[in-house]
């Protein structure tokens, strides 16, 4: 069974505008179509899509991405007021069948809610899904993330991987690529073939191998665990757990 690979994005309470987020995902957007032809254009739900098209093309500027971001406000159930510390919320995805998929959620400053995220879930088409599980593309597209959100931390991995190498509920969650903020702290000494690349002045994302790890490879896993125990040494690997309402 293949494991399921995704890139992730996580940074704590920021309250920002749909304006601000829009700005963040304008540049994101465009960052993203130079790593892969397939990311180019994007399409989101919502009734009278066009039937030849995967849904409704997704707008390229700002004050469009706002309005956008505008309509994914978070609201009760019941009376449908927009709860505003949970910031905005929209899926997007670039094909009919087999589709790249991004999930964004931002703004949300909530002390007790979810985090703010950006999900890009690839493909599971061939051969599209090989070209994108390389560690070329997916550090552009990583670095694509970090330099639009501005994230505490950032990785592409398998769920799988995650599952076997996870210790806590609330922790920054290591892969195959792991980007860490400055916010978080200092880098320990790392071993081979471990690749550290500074991303701006931003952080620093590194790349355990170059090579696919995958879950089911018992050397990768350890190798993994064995990276992300040195980082928790050093005080980087441990969230503080939300504040309970």
């Amino acid at each position: 069974m293949k494991e399921r690979y995704y890139v992730g994005a996580y940074w704590g309470p920021r309250q920002e505008t749909a304006l601000e987020c829009a700005r963040r995902a304008e540049l994101f957007f465009l960052m993203l179509a130079r790593c892969d032809p397939t990311f180019a254009q994007w399409y989101r739900a919502g009734r009278g899509a066009p039937r030849d098209l995967p849904g409704h093309p997704m707008p390229q500027e700002v004050k469009e991405l706002e309005a956008l971001f505008l309509q994914g406000r978070i609201r009760t159930s019941s009376s449908r007021k927009v709860i505003e510390e949970l910031g905005f919320s929209q899926i997007m995805w670039n094909a009919k069948k087999a589709a790249t998929d991004i999930h964004l959620s931002c703004g949300a400053y909530s002390p007790w809610g979810g985090p703010n995220v950006c999900l890009l879930y690839p493909t599971t088409e061939e051969p599209i899904r090989k070209r994108l599980l390389r560690a070329p593309v997916l550090a552009q597209v990583l670095t694509s993330m970090v330099t639009a959100w501005d994230p505490d931390f950032a990785m592409a991995t398998s769920s799988e991987m995650v599952n076997l190498v996870e210790k806590r509920k609330w922790e920054v969650r290591m892969g195959w690529l792991t980007y860490l903020s400055r916010r978080r702290g200092t880098l320990p000494p790392l071993p081979e073939p471990v690749r550290i690349e500074p991303v701006g002045e931003l952080g620093w994302l590194l790349i355990l191998s170059p090579e696919l790890m995958t879950a089911s490879n018992p050397e990768h896993v350890a190798f993994t665990a064995h990276v992300r125990e040195l980082l928790d040494r050093a005080g980087l690997i441990e969230l503080p757990a939300p504040a309970t309402p």
